[in-house]
């Protein structure tokens, strides 16, 4: 079964609070608009799965809320791509993976003290955006080959 989308959070400064959105805008080359890294050459949205928060929750004991990880869009299950270069479309928003996202130290003070050690390795994707277009809650995600004929503008 195909994964889908479940939250999406924005956080318009750094260190600022993210919000949860039901739909953002996703700008080729740019980021996702209203969020800290528009704008940024390469971090252009992170992804992160929940099933992968529940079992860094069950080894914290305690919850690991989707906002406070500071990613971008939760999906209800992994895997997600990991490998530079690989590709994933979430609904009509093309997106290239960059790198696997570290969990930052700062989450032991959001969440708990030992929330990053339990993150490490489930903290998620980081991705550049190279089609435009709206991700909403719902969306869901393909893995879209590298060699796949596809108009990088549009996403389809």
């Amino acid at each position: 079964m195909a994964a889908r989308v479940v939250e999406i959070h924005v956080a318009p400064g750094r260190r600022l609070p993210t919000r949860p959105v039901a739909a953002v805008e996703a700008e080729a080359g740019r980021g996702l608009v209203g969020d800290r890294y528009h704008g940024a050459k390469h971090r252009h949205v992170t992804v992160q799965a929940r099933d992968e928060l529940d079992l860094a929750a069950a080894d914290l004991g305690a919850a690991v809320p989707s906002g406070a990880t500071r990613r971008n869009i939760t999906v209800d299950h992994g895997p997600l791509p990991s490998r530079p270069g690989e590709r994933l479309a979430v609904g009509p928003v093309l997106l290239e993976v960059v790198r696997v996202a570290a969990p930052c130290r700062l989450l032991d003070d959001e969440i708990g003290a030992g929330a990053a050690a339990a993150l490490r390795r489930r903290a998620g994707t980081v991705f550049r955006i190279l089609g435009s277009g709206t991700i909403r809650v719902g969306d869901e995600l393909t893995v879209v080959p590298v060699d796949a004929d596809v108009d990088a503008d549009t996403g389809g």
